[in-house]
Formats: structure tokens, sequence, C-alpha cells
């Protein structure tokens, strides 16, 4: 698809002429909220003296993250915390705390939910069977779980159904964006830059949208992101082919786009923020020592 020049114009309050019937622009609002770092509220020493399962599991955590924030090639690394009980479990939940970025996963025969901890990079995992009972449950230090990269495009098709024999009336535009999909997912390698497309700049029918989410299909897995109003993010059935929307403060969509490559940034822990959480915990375990 080829690029546009785009014109610039000034739009706001009173910089337009005022209507004849007295109605003013509404300028659609942007977020307002911004989620920031708050510790998370600390058992005193002497009601975890029983609790020498969570403890465990949290110094193995700190001894982890100490590692990884001296590396520059962060490599995901798990802390295996099922075998804990509910008080030792509930330790560890009050300690990481629940931060902006949640997930969910569903594939044929497993679920998983994915909620980061207030420290970035510090991901909790519960694996779940078919009837909901939990498999397996775990933290682990990464950027973004592995599993986001290992398994969510397992099963996915290399590309978009791109055949124009029946398109549905009112398909406009979504046809050439196909196109354009399937050209990125055949040129994309891990590493690579993601290529983004904005569908909020470019003339769309209720149509072409729809036409295009029975194109690429639905993925395994949904991400929310809630650092600067909310980012929904959906993977779809086409390898490294991602719906990335956000929405502001009064759940309006302000900006709606696709993106062919890895793991949106928005959902994923910079290595600082790794650094930054290993020095946060390691503060925090200094108390229990």
């Amino acid at each position: 698809m080829n690029e546009i020049d785009i014109p610039v114009s000034v739009t706001g309050p009173g910089s337009q002429p005022a209507e004849n019937d007295g109605a003013s622009l509404d300028i659609l609002q942007l977020p307002d909220e911004m989620s920031t770092f708050s510790m998370p509220e600390m058992p005193e020493p002497d009601q975890v003296q029983d609790l020498d399962s969570g403890m465990a599991a949290l110094t193995e955590l700190d001894e982890v993250l100490q590692h990884q924030a001296k590396v520059r090639d962060i490599k995901p690394e798990v802390v295996d915390i099922t075998h804990l009980d509910r008080e030792n479990s509930s330790l560890v939940d009050q300690v990481l705390g629940e931060g902006e970025v949640s997930m969910v996963y569903r594939s044929a025969d497993t679920s998983a939910r994915i909620q980061e901890s207030v420290m970035a990079g510090i991901w909790r995992i519960r694996y779940y069977n078919q009837q909901e009972e939990t498999t397996v449950d775990t933290i682990e230090v990464a950027r973004v779980p592995r599993l986001c990269r290992r398994h969510v495009f397992s099963q996915a098709a290399h590309r978009a159904d791109s055949q124009l024999k029946s398109i549905p009336e009112g398909v406009l535009n979504a046809p050439p964006l196909l196109a354009e999909i399937n050209d990125k997912v055949s040129e994309y390698r891990p590493g690579k830059e993601s290529h983004v497309i904005n569908l909020t700049l470019l003339p769309q029918t209720e149509q072409d949208l729809a036409f295009l989410i029975e194109r690429l299909g639905e993925g395994s897995l949904t991400i929310l992101s809630r650092g600067y109003g909310n980012c929904r993010i959906t993977s779809t059935a086409v390898q490294n082919v991602w719906w990335v929307q956000y929405f502001n403060s009064q759940d309006k969509n302000i900006l709606n786009t696709l993106e062919i490559g890895d793991v949106p940034a928005v959902a994923a822990a910079a290595n600082e923020d790794i650094q930054e959480s290993a020095r946060r915990l390691n503060e925090i375990m200094e108390a229990y020592r």
C-alpha cells in the first residue's frame, strides 16, 4: 500500500467558527490516567515466620532477578510455585501485587491467566485444564512470558485468506490491506522491527473491518495494558499478526492498528524495568533477612 500525505490542520475549542445552531466541536478525550508504581503492602516479619515455602520461593525469585539485572540478553526464567499451599501462595501474591498488564491464553486443551506484578517483568502465570483446575502455578521473569512467543502462533496460518471471489457488499479497502499483511508476514523474521498498519487513519467501512476480522481470524491470546488509558491487544489466527486498540478513559476507541511482528512493545517490559524490579524486590526481601 502506498503512503499518502496527510494534511495537518489545527482543530480544537476556539479554532473553528461557531455553528449557526450553537453546536460546538466535540473533541475526543485522550487518556487522562496513568498507572504508577506503588510498593505493595507487606506483612510484618512475625507474620511470615511460618511461611517458609513462600519465603523460599521469593528468595529464589530475588536471586533470579539479581542475575537477570546484570545481563543484556534477558532469557525467561521460571520459579515453580505449584507446590505452595494457600497461605504461602497468598504471601507471594501479596508481595508481587498486580501491575498494569494482564493476559488470557486459551488453546484446545489448556488455558492460562497471566498477571504482571507491580514490579515490571515479573509475571504470575497460572495454567488450567479443561475443568478450570489449576495444573501449574509459576512466576516468570521475562520481558514477555515465553508462552507469548512459543505457543500463541504455533497453530496459526502462514498467510491470511486473500481470495476475492466472494467479497461482501460494502467491502472497499480491506482487500489491498490483506495483500499488504501477507507480504509483511512473509518478510518478518524474529528481531525485525514490527510493521504497523494504522486503520484509524485509513478510510474503512464497517464492512471492511468485519471482513478483516473474519479473514484474520481469532487467536489464542488477549492482552490488556492499563499503563496509560487502556490498550487491548489480541492475537489473530495468522502468524505474527496482532490487533492493537487503544481506548480513552471513556472507553472510546481512539487508535486501531494491526501490527505484524513480535509481541507489541506496549505489553513488554524493558531491560531497564527488570533492573528496577530487581532493586525493588531486593529492598522488600531485606526487611525479612
